[in-house]
């Protein structure tokens, strides 16, 4: 239970399911809730299907390229801190897309499954094994289904400025993590004898 809890919450930052959902509530703004029930369930089967497609394959990949977990971890690490640094700068990416596609682009992905949480899920699943990563990685794509299940109500108690507001310290957090992402990366290309 304890490698689940600590592959949850990295991976929990890097989904940031309240950062999405103003972006989910302005994609699905005046649709008929059967239809945001239906993108609901297509962007969590989309999420879940890419993250642990990456995390079962992302390894056999990188030996067909010649890239160590350290190479990734830089790279990942500096992907996200570019991610994070967006996310705080920035306004929410609003975009058109097709109702029927919107569940699985941009929702699915890379909304919720994006680099952040691949990157996040290879590092995880290093650390603390598969198995506690699939679950980590489930039960934050369930939670994030379940907060746009909830939008209104969510958006009724905490306003889309609270929303935003407390998407900026996921935003914070995910820059800490792939500052950490980046040491440790560095540390295995060259290991420090201190």
């Amino acid at each position: 239970m304890g490698k689940i809890f600590m592959a949850f919450i990295p991976i929990c930052v890097a989904v940031d399911a309240l950062g999405v959902l103003p972006i989910y509530i302005s994609l699905t703004q005046g649709m008929d809730k059967k239809i945001q029930n239906k993108i609901i369930r297509q962007s969590i089967l989309t999420a879940s299907l890419l993250a642990f497609g990456f995390i079962f394959l992302g390894k056999f990949i990188f030996r067909i390229l010649g890239i160590t977990i350290a190479d990734f971890m830089i790279a990942g690490g500096l992907i996200l801190f570019c991610i994070a640094l967006l996310d705080i700068l920035k306004p929410g990416k609003q975009r058109r897309y097709p109702p029927d596609d919107v569940g699985a682009v941009p929702i699915g992905t890379p909304l919720i499954t994006g680099p952040a949480v691949l990157t996040t899920s290879l590092v995880m699943m290093d650390q603390y094994g598969w198995l506690a990563t699939v679950f980590a990685v489930l039960a934050n794509v369930i939670l994030a289904g379940c907060a746009f299940y909830s939008a209104d109500f969510l958006v009724q108690r905490l306003g889309l400025t609270g929303i935003r507001a407390f998407s900026k310290v996921m935003a914070l957090l995910l820059a800490a993590i792939a500052v950490e992402m980046i040491r440790k990366g560095v540390l295995q290309v060259f290991p420090c004898n201190v």
